[in-house]
């Protein structure tokens, strides 16, 4: 071989190293670092309402009382106060002391049929909506709460055969 061909080529040899192991970084650390961060969440006071129907079923005539009864459930934030209110319904007519689930055929929108809804399964506490005075009062607990909700269509004049039928809207406050 060449003298001359060799020695640049040692050279590189010797520069670089023959035969060195690749570096490694998974193996090679100049130390380490870290941060922190805040994690934070802001809960404020809130509730949900749902309600489920109330339905007295199919009757003849109106002699005897008719009880059912029906829930709503209510979710607050844990700690939270809160009231629910039942308004008078959507009858034209109607009101907390004195409700009315209006026929619904065609012609027989003016026939009506009286109901309450009761707080107690006495049924002696009106449900009302006006806060601290007929409402129902509650505490949150972060889950949801089952409330009762007591009807009766007490005995009266029976109309004429119809389905009667009102929407009444529950209210939660907080």
């Amino acid at each position: 071989m060449n003298k001359q061909f060799l020695s640049p080529v040692f050279a590189v040899v010797l520069a670089f190293g023959a035969g060195a192991p690749l570096a490694n970084a998974a193996t090679y650390s100049n130390g380490t670092a870290t941060a922190t961060f805040n994690v934070t969440l802001t809960l404020q006071a809130n509730c949900t309402i749902a309600a489920t129907p109330l339905n007295f079923g199919t009757s003849g005539v109106l002699t005897t009382a008719l009880n059912q009864q029906t829930s709503v459930a209510v979710t607050c934030t844990n700690t939270t106060p809160y009231n629910v209110g039942l308004d008078a319904g959507t009858v034209a007519g109607s009101s907390i002391a004195s409700r009315l689930m209006a026929g619904t055929a065609t012609g027989n929108t003016g026939t009506t049929v009286g109901f309450q809804l009761y707080q107690d399964a006495g049924r002696a506490t009106v449900w009302g909506n006006t806060q601290g005075t007929n409402t129902v009062a509650g505490t949150g607990t972060g889950s949801a709460q089952s409330i009762t909700v007591y009807g009766q269509v007490p005995a009266q004049a029976t109309p004429k055969p119809d389905t009667y039928q009102t929407t009444v809207t529950a209210t939660v406050y907080f």
